[in-house]
This record gives C-alpha cells, structure tokens and sequence, in this order.
C-alpha cells in the first residue's frame, strides 16, 4: 500500500500560509519546484503578501516579473540595489508594469537601480497611480520621468531623488506643481541651484526639502 505524506494531507490554503513565512525567494522557487500542490501553494502564497522586497537577492528581469504576476494584492514594492545586485533593467520594468497589482501599489523603490532610465520608469508610473511614496534615487531618470509622474500620481506624499543629477529646475517644479499633496522631497546631491528650492517652497509652502543632509522649510529642528 502506498502511503500519503504528511504534508500531503494539509489544504492548500494551509500550505500557502506556510510559503508565506518564506523569506528567500530562491526557497520559494525550490519549493515551487517539488510538485503541482506545492507550486499552486507557493503562487497563493504570493498573491496573498501585500509588500516585497527584493534588496538583498539576485534578481533578474524575468524572475522578478514572474514573482510579481502572483503578487495580486500587493501595495508595497522594494527592488532597491543591495550588495548582491539586483539585476533589473527597463526591460524588467516594463513586464513589470504589466502585473495587475501594480494600479494598487501605494510604495515603489527602485534605489541605486543604474540599469533603469526614463523608459522603465514612465511604462511602470503609467499604471501605478495610487503612489504615495517613491524612490528613484541613485537612477538615470530625467526630467521625462518627472513628467510622468506629475501626470499619474496626483496622491504622491514622499518622493526620493538622491543624486539624480540629470533632473532639472523644470522637471522639480512640474512635479511640485501637480503633485499638490507631496509632503517631502529629497534632493541630496542634484545639481540644482538653490533659488529652485525657493521656488518650490513658494508653490507649497508646507514641503519639506532635504539637501545636502539638511532638511529645509521644516517646522521641527532636525536631531
């Protein structure tokens, strides 16, 4: 007689709570691996988890967008670079973009990304409208991403651009101007002239700016 494993027995939304403990994504795809009930429950598993983070692993393209196809409910998204490199480009971003959760993500962070430009970030900014907090610090954005963002995030609180030196005057008071609910914005070593800043302080006066590891236009001292 043959006998059922164990874990055989256990339902699959049972066995998708347990995947959903599963930190390292290179488990998640051994496990995936192992049978059909295990790769259906690895799947609800993902579609389940609200945010991600890919710092810290080595992604692909491919890997990545396959992960967040799953990934229905998410609200939260890190594909920050991290001492490993996470190797995701605008060939990435764009399949990316494509995942039906991405309208409801709320955070995106493609920190020290150098392989993403302007087109990677307009195709994901295209769908992602419910941002609230953004950072693109560390990437070869320009004033064309600003742009896009101004035009589909109008509820943007927080927006990260550390060092992107290729973003303009212009590009920070169109985002500034339309972006009527941001609250911050960190312009740590861009190459804009001071004045800009005055200039965006005059548009809404409430903003805080952080340069050069100040915080300006603040209403508390910074510690």
């Amino acid at each position: 007689m043959e006998f059922e494993a164990e874990i055989d027995r256990l339902p699959i939304d049972l066995l998708a709570h347990i995947f959903a403990m599963i930190k390292s994504f290179t488990d998640l795809a051994q496990a995936s691996g192992v049978c059909r009930k295990w790769k259906e429950g690895v799947k609800l598993s993902l579609g389940s988890r609200e945010s991600l983070s890919f710092a810290g692993w080595k992604m692909d393209d491919d890997s990545t967008a396959r992960l967040i196809r799953h990934a229905y409910s998410l609200r939260e998204l890190d594909i920050s670079r991290s001492r490993w490199g996470c190797q995701i480009t605008d060939a990435g971003l764009c399949k990316i973009s494509l995942a039906k959760c991405i309208p409801n993500l709320t955070s995106v962070s493609l920190w020290g990304m150098a392989g993403i430009t302007d087109k990677g970030v307009v195709q994901l900014i295209s769908r992602a409208n419910s941002l609230l907090n953004l950072n693109i610090g560390g990437t070869f954005v320009t004033d064309i991403s600003l742009f896009a963002i101004a035009d589909n995030c109008p509820n943007l609180k927080t927006i990260v651009l550390w060092s992107c030196r290729h973003v303009t005057e212009s590009g920070l008071l169109v985002l500034v101007s339309k972006c009527r609910k941001l609250q911050s914005i960190n312009v740590w070593g861009m190459r804009v002239p001071v004045d800009c800043f005055i200039g965006l302080v005059a548009i809404s006066p409430a903003l805080q700016i952080k340069s050069r590891g100040l915080l300006l236009n603040s209403r508390w001292p910074v510690v």
